[in-house]
């Protein structure tokens, strides 16, 4: 005779962030607990799948309402960083890149999360025209620009193919300096500081080759985006058009009232 024995499940404790909230503040209060929470899963005091601190018990221990904690909570659920299961609970997101909304680049955010960064350069072209390029730089649309094509792993998973187009200005550039650094820290070691942009978050169906570089999925989409940026005199530093694996990237933006 079968005996059937029912498997105890032994949950894992969430683990107590610290949170200090300042009431003085202009900031919203669900906005300084969401971004204190937030900072705990990009540092890795939360990893993937552990279990978050139910809603109840984190609004007691904060001082909080419970709708307050709710947003909060709702805020990360939005940027991918937490997952709510039926009959599981809220855990933490498997691991995705969550770029801020500020001036930085993709080696730069990488390396701050400590994860493994490596750069494949595809190509480098020290003279490439592409009009759209050079206008969106305020060029002449005929000025000869250095391309540069790189495909992006983190924790050799690939994560971006990046193209970036640089005014003349910024002369040639080694292939092992781009695969060992990011641009804008060999830019700022020339002296271009790039300290403004502009920038358009999209997403489309992508190529053939890109998904084969990017190893999706037939029917997976990218995220995309393109960016102009300027030195502190107004100077062109940079025309990017990068696209993003889907499940590996997510954009933040903070929007305050004018």
């Amino acid at each position: 005779m079968h005996v059937l024995r029912r498997r105890t499940y032994t949950p894992h404790v969430s683990v107590t962030i610290p949170v200090v909230i300042d009431r003085t503040s202009p900031v919203p209060l669900y906005h300084q607990l969401a971004e204190q929470l937030t900072a705990a899963i990009e540092d890795g005091t939360l990893g993937p799948g552990d279990p978050f601190e139910n809603e109840l018990s984190l609004a007691a221990r904060v001082g909080l309402s419970r709708p307050t904690v709710r947003r909060a909570i709702a805020t990360l659920v939005d940027r991918g960083m937490l997952v709510r299961r039926r009959g599981v609970g809220t855990t933490v997101a498997s691991q995705v890149i969550h770029r801020r909304d500020e001036l930085s680049s993709l080696h730069d955010v990488l390396t701050r999360r400590g994860q493994q960064v490596s750069t494949e350069v595809l190509e480098i072209d020290p003279a490439r025209v592409e009009p759209v390029a050079a206008e969106a730089l305020g060029l002449d649309p005929q000025t000869a620009l250095l391309y540069i094509r790189r495909r992006r792993l983190a924790d050799d998973i690939p994560t971006a193919i990046m193209n970036n187009y640089l005014p003349p200005r910024v002369g040639d550039l080694d292939e092992a300096d781009l695969a060992a650094r990011g641009l804008y820290e060999i830019l700022r070691g020339r002296g271009i500081r790039p300290v403004i942009a502009h920038q358009v978050i999209g997403a489309r169906r992508p190529s053939a080759a890109e998904r084969r570089m990017l190893e999706l999925t037939a029917g997976d989409p990218l995220l995309t985006m393109t960016r102009r940026a300027f030195d502190s005199a107004g100077e062109p530093v940079e025309y990017g058009d990068h696209c993003y694996r889907f499940d590996q990237y997510a954009f933040e933006v903070t929007v305050h009232e004018r």
